[in-house]
């Protein structure tokens, strides 16, 4: 029972979702290829060096830079003939196409994926982390996403093979027009070993500023709740929850954050949670591993005048 992994890059750079999905499949199968949808085939050379993958199969056309979901899709399912597993990190990348892949092979995908129990029995989170559910799939191919931070990230080592494939690309009914990417010299939220995280009690976009800074002196990514985005301190990139971007860095520092529930779903798995906040009743004191009980203000200008 052979499991095929959608690959998502970065770049040339093979993102850590994929790295987390190649060791999730190493429970499921002794047999893993890759598949790239690229523009460049060149592309595909960091995936060859990836441990536990045999074939690296390349589907490379200029069509394929940003390419549509539905192009994507079809491309998927035509593959997916030969083998039992589809797998792909979780992420917007694979959140897209996944669900449609599902829907053209006529199976019923399983997101989220914690935790696998046997070759057809998995473990999902429902509201907001809140149930973990078993779930059993009668289906003869198994498509899911998994969690990068439930599953260690595959390192390099490798030497697969690569395999390119020519496929007819379907017709495209919608055009790339642009896109604005973020930028940042900061470590990137989802693979930050330290997050330093803001909520609505900084009161301002002047004083998040203040998380910032110690982010920076701390080498840590920069997050925020939803109330903090939702209140235009900083954008949506830098979201932290079931509806923003899921971490368990070794360290997260919350500060002026109460805890909603979709909040502590996305980084309850933290390793350290250091909580600055004044209420001792709030939900995200309650889940800390240290709780500064203090006014935030003081405790960042402390911080960030003794941190070097």
């Amino acid at each position: 029972m052979s499991a095929l992994i959608l690959i998502e890059l970065n770049g040339s750079e093979v993102s850590s979702n994929s790295r987390a999905a190649i060791t999730a499949a190493t429970q499921l199968s002794d047999t893993i290829d890759a598949l790239v949808l690229t523009d460049d085939s060149a592309n595909a050379a960091s995936v060859a060096s990836l441990k536990s993958i045999n074939t690296v199969k390349v589907i490379a056309d200029s069509k394929l830079e940003h390419v549509s979901v539905g192009v994507a899709s079809k491309l998927v399912a035509e593959v997916m003939t030969d083998y039992k597993y589809l797998l792909s990190g979780s992420s917007t990348y694979s959140k897209n196409i996944l669900p449609v892949v599902g829907a053209l092979l006529d199976v019923q995908p399983i997101s989220d994926v914690c935790e696998i129990k046997s070759n057809n029995t998995f473990v999902r989170p429902l509201y907001a982390g809140n149930i973990m559910a078993t779930v059993e799939s009668s289906d003869d191919t198994i498509v899911m996403t998994v969690r990068a931070t439930a599953f260690e990230h595959s390192g390099d080592g490798g030497s697969a093979t690569v395999e390119e494939l020519s496929l007819p690309i379907p017709e495209q009914k919608s055009n790339f027009i642009s896109l604005h990417e973020s930028q940042s010299e900061r470590p990137e939220l989802t693979t930050a070993d330290r997050i330093v995280s803001g909520g609505r009690g900084l009161g301002s976009k002047d004083n998040f500023a203040l998380i910032e800074q110690l982010a920076d002196k701390l080498d840590a990514a920069v997050g925020a709740s939803r109330a903090a985005v939702d209140a235009g301190f900083i954008s949506n990139d830098y979201q932290v929850g079931q509806t923003g971007k899921v971490v368990a860095p070794k360290l997260y520092l919350a500060v002026g954050i109460s805890g909603a529930i979709q909040h502590l779903a996305g980084m309850k798995d933290s390793q350290v949670i250091v909580v600055i906040n004044s209420d001792p009743d709030a939900p995200m004191a309650r889940m800390a591993d240290l709780v500064w009980q203090t006014d935030l203000f003081g405790a960042l200008k402390e911080l960030n005048d003794h941190v070097l």
